[in-house]
């Protein structure tokens, strides 16, 4: 790919991911209100697959992080969409939660990495501050999908 080519790939993937974070997480708060939003729902697991899949076009430099999130994430979307068609809501609200929590551990890593402030933090991406942010977040995402399912059994 030349180098336009790639800054256009590049912004489609951002987006793509950007929407697919911002989709999940109000999939997530219908979860929560016990009102699920079939609309962000679909947005959530559609722009996550395609910015998942985009992902492993950029050029290859061997099995990264990414990579495997990448890989990861499309075997957890797989699962999402087969509980959601099972009508196994429990199992599609973990597997939502846990994707959604993929998208913002990589979010942290793509914002230590690229805005200069946090940069100075974590020079090379792997200081403990980076892993404490991305462990809390996945903390949240499991207390997000314990509350959830646990308001959906008092139905």
């Amino acid at each position: 790919m030349t180098g336009f080519t790639l800054t256009v790939f590049t912004a489609v993937h951002v987006a793509l991911s950007l929407v697919g974070i911002a989709s999940g997480a109000v999939a997530i708060l219908g979860f929560l209100r016990r009102q699920p939003i079939p609309f962000w729902n679909g947005l959530f697991l559609w722009t996550t697959a395609i910015a998942s899949l985009t992902g492993f076009f950029f050029p290859y430099r061997g099995v990264t992080p990414g990579i495997v999130v990448g890989v990861v994430c499309l075997l957890a979307l797989a699962v999402a969409a087969f509980a959601l068609r099972g009508e196994k809501p429990r199992t599609y609200i973990t597997v939502v939660c846990f994707a959604e929590s993929l998208n913002v551990i990589v979010l942290i890593t793509q914002l230590f990495e690229k805005v200069p402030t946090l940069h100075s933090y974590a020079p090379t991406g792997h200081e403990s501050i980076v892993a404490i942010i991305q462990l809390m977040s996945l903390l949240l995402f499991i207390v997000l999908a314990w509350v959830s399912i646990k308001r959906r059994r008092k139905e």
